[in-house]
């Protein structure tokens, strides 16, 4: 039998973890370290504590690709004692070396000097983009359906290659918040036997321009302005909408990032694309022209808007802590990633879309997607920084069987994923971060430079070469080697151009907003008005209307309308076109587990009720939290994970009232400022008002017990509203919500004036 390689050996402890009897027994995710401490402050040395069961680290390979068979966590800290960085002893770290008590402080305090001056150097250059993210480890499995279209060998079925994901928002700052309005990125490396393969995408299908050469000119519009710094992670603000409003192929994506999409409810919950079409080549030699797609497993939801607002301000680390959590409870997240095939022609062109314009997508009806593979997230990193912040990701690392094409938006990408690595990771062996190692035999030829981990042996780093045996040696097709397609050029002039069929800038954008449900469609009215609210200058609001009004004119007339201005009329009449029901996000009914289901209980509850509806909630794939007046156990088996005091209704997906839950002692205005006045002589705590009250208008699944019917009527929330159920039987109402959340909101609540 043959010896696994070290791909093998980690893919398999990886996927150990993805079986169901492997899967946590966490109740409340979130535990801080994996031991819980003591009172008073420990005095017994002992060695650093094991990761947590939900971490995983970077593979223990070499620089070079080769197997250590040391521990995942082999690089982390050693020994019990405080040390220097050259291993030396510490006997205090509290206070500098001085001259008597009071000083000075002596030069000769090396480890002073040491502490602080690698204090001084602790961070890089954040990316100018994609700075703020999250990240998991993960395993992917190929389904073998690739086949007929390539020969990347990780893609075979059956083959299971690690991976690490992060998850990005473009604008803002690693300090910017997570549900901001913005694009997000999705970014996979993949660990190959081949080498490896970085698919480099974001969770919208297109952009905002079609050449690289207009990326400086679009981030910088959309980044805060230069002068003030603000605001910060946001595109409501006069540069970003001046620049699409007058560079008008920005208009598709614009309105997918003023949709639902632009705020999703997790990053377990949002689809990935390519954006670009890729070609792929077979082992017989033949290509096709492909769009990669990621579909998560749970579907795909959105917030809505007031939510947004309200987390960036009760939790800004509320996408981050929501994957994080998710694997840590074993809720493992999913996609399944699926490419569009469409034939290699010369036109590279698929039903009259050039599918080399990086602004236009092509229908799912017209080319379904084939599911070729699934991705499992189910480990979280040991380190931020060692792992999501240094990861490097760049389109241009392939494997064989997959190729660029000439889209000129990749062109650029290319070129500058590559370039800003070597300023941001201190130089051009970034590959060599642990994170950024392959898991296949390197032999590179590219020697010394900054950060330098490998040892390299030799005498002769070129080729050919006799000195070192002539290796390395040039591999061939039947070696695995990377071989460009041979794509034939046809004669041309060198000119600064697009195509012609790049000139149509709103015939996509009209078919995203008619394929949108009457809902959708009231989001994406009141997104456009909020952010040109934003915007000073009178002229672009104008100028942004008369790009709206070559979309569609309800809403162009409903924008308008909110912002005081006159709708312009289209410079030409408005195509009819089908919609493509693959576009909506309401629609169908996904999976729910994972979802967040808060009880609202205080010691006046029927506690065997909250036992029941917490224990049928687990069994059912929820997370149920128990929100109560304090942190006090409402029993000795009844701990409470929230306060009235200290949550808020966007952290659940459903909330279930167990009783009156009549005002608490802290239910006043002096000591928190939720605190307000829920109607004449009513004897019910504001805060749980103010929470059932934010649930209902955003349309949440609501289950009351027997005696919570006050609660509704604090909260103004209509008892027969869709949505809204009452009961004494826990099982059912939670089987009752359960069935609610997989449709994600109770959409009948309030329907749409915009049809």
């Amino acid at each position: 039998m043959d010896k696994p390689n070290a791909v093998q050996k980690i893919v398999d402890a990886v996927v150990e973890t993805v079986t169901d009897d492997a899967r946590p027994e966490v109740e409340v995710p979130g535990k801080p370290g994996g031991r819980t401490p003591e009172l008073a402050e420990p005095t017994e040395p002992t060695g650093p504590l094991d990761p947590k069961p939900d971490q995983e680290a970077p593979a223990p390979v070499t620089a070079t690709g080769r197997e250590t068979g040391a521990a995942a966590h082999a690089r982390a800290q050693n020994g019990a004692f405080l040390t220097t960085a050259q291993g030396t002893r510490v006997a205090d770290s509290d206070h500098s070396l001085k001259a008597g008590p009071r000083g000075p402080v002596l030069l000769q305090d090396h480890h002073l000097r040491e502490k602080i001056t690698h204090f001084d150097h602790e961070r890089i250059p954040e990316r100018v983009v994609h700075a703020r993210g999250a990240a998991a480890h993960g395993v992917f499995r190929g389904y073998g359906t690739a086949g007929e279209v390539t020969r990347a060998a990780f893609l075979a079925d059956g083959v299971q290659t690690p991976v690490f994901v992060r998850f990005s928002t473009v604008l803002g700052s690693r300090g910017s918040a997570d549900t901001v309005r913005d694009t997000r990125g999705f970014a996979t490396k993949f660990y190959t036997t081949e080498g490896v393969f970085d698919l480099v995408g974001n969770n919208i299908p297109v952009f905002f321009i079609q050449d690289a050469i207009k990326f400086p000119d679009v981030i910088h519009a959309g980044k805060p302005h230069p002068d003030r710094e603000i605001p910060q992670a946001q595109s409501a603000h006069d540069t970003f909408w001046d620049f699409v409003s007058l560079h008008t192929e920005a208009t598709h994506h614009t309105i997918w990032n003023m949709s639902d999409r632009g705020i999703p409810r997790s990053l377990r919950m949002m689809e990935g694309f390519g954006i670009h079409t890729f070609r792929l080549v077979n082992a017989e030699g033949a290509s096709s022209l492909v769009k990669f797609h990621w579909k998560p497993e749970a579907g795909v939801h959105s917030l809505v808007w007031e939510e947004a607002q309200l987390i960036n301000g009760t939790d800004p680390d509320f996408h981050r802590r929501d994957l994080a959590d998710a694997i840590e409870a074993g809720n493992f997240p999913q996609w399944e990633l699926g490419v569009q095939v469409f034939p290699d022609t010369p036109e590279q062109t698929f039903q009259g879309i050039d599918l080399l314009d990086p602004t236009k997508i092509v229908p799912e009806e017209l080319a379904p997607v084939r599911p070729i593979g699934l991705l499992t997230l189910n480990a979280n990193p040991t380190n931020y920084f060692a792992e999501t912040e240094q990861v490097a990701f760049h389109p241009g690392h392939l494997v064989p069987g997959i190729d660029v094409t000439d889209d000129p938006l990749l062109a650029g990408r290319l070129f500058s994923y590559l370039d800003t690595q070597i300023t941001r990771l201190g130089g051009p062996n970034f590959a060599q971060i642990p994170v950024n190692r392959t898991h296949a035999p390197v032999n590179d030829m590219l020697r010394d430079g900054f950060h330098q981990d490998a040892v390299h042996t030799g005498a002769a780093p070129y080729r050919p070469n006799s000195l070192d045996g002539g290796c390395p040696f040039l591999a061939g097709a039947g070696d695995h080697a990377y071989i460009e397609f041979p794509t034939p050029l046809p004669p041309a002039a060198k000119v600064r151009e697009a195509p012609a069929s790049f000139d149509d800038h709103f015939g996509q954008a009209r078919l995203f907003w008619l394929s949108l449900s009457p809902v959708e469609r009231e989001h994406v009215i009141a997104a456009y008005t909020f952010e040109l609210s934003k915007v000073y200058e009178q002229v672009i609001r104008e100028r942004v209307l008369t790009v709206l009004a070559e979309i569609d004119p309800v809403l162009c007339a409903e924008v308008a309308n909110g912002l005081g201005l006159p709708a312009p009329q289209p410079s030409r009449p408005l195509p009819d076109m089908a919609p493509s029901p693959a576009l909506s996000q309401v629609a169908g009914t996904w999976p729910t587990t994972g979802r967040v289901l808060g009880i609202v209980a205080d010691a006046t509850s029927d506690l065997d009720a909250v036992r029941q509806v917490r224990d049928s909630a687990r069994q059912a794939g929820l997370l149920p939290l128990l929100i109560a007046p304090t942190g006090a156990p409402l029993a000795e088996d009844l701990p409470v994970q929230r306060t009235f005091a200290a949550t808020r209704s966007v952290e659940y997906d459903a909330l279930v009232i167990a009783g009156p839950l009549l005002p608490a002692a802290d239910d006043h205005g002096a000591r928190d400022a939720k605190s307000g006045v829920t109607g004449p002589g009513a004897q019910v705590d504001s805060r749980v008002a103010l929470l059932a009250g934010e649930a209902y208008r955003h349309a949440k699944p609501i289950a009351v017990l027997p005696g919570a019917e006050a609660v509704l009527a604090a909260a103004t929330a209509d008892p027969a509203a869709p949505g809204v159920i009452a009961g004494d039987d826990a099982g059912e109402l939670v089987a009752a919500l359960t069935e609610l959340l997989a449709s994600h909101r109770v959409w009948d609540r309030f329907p749409p004036a915009v049809s």
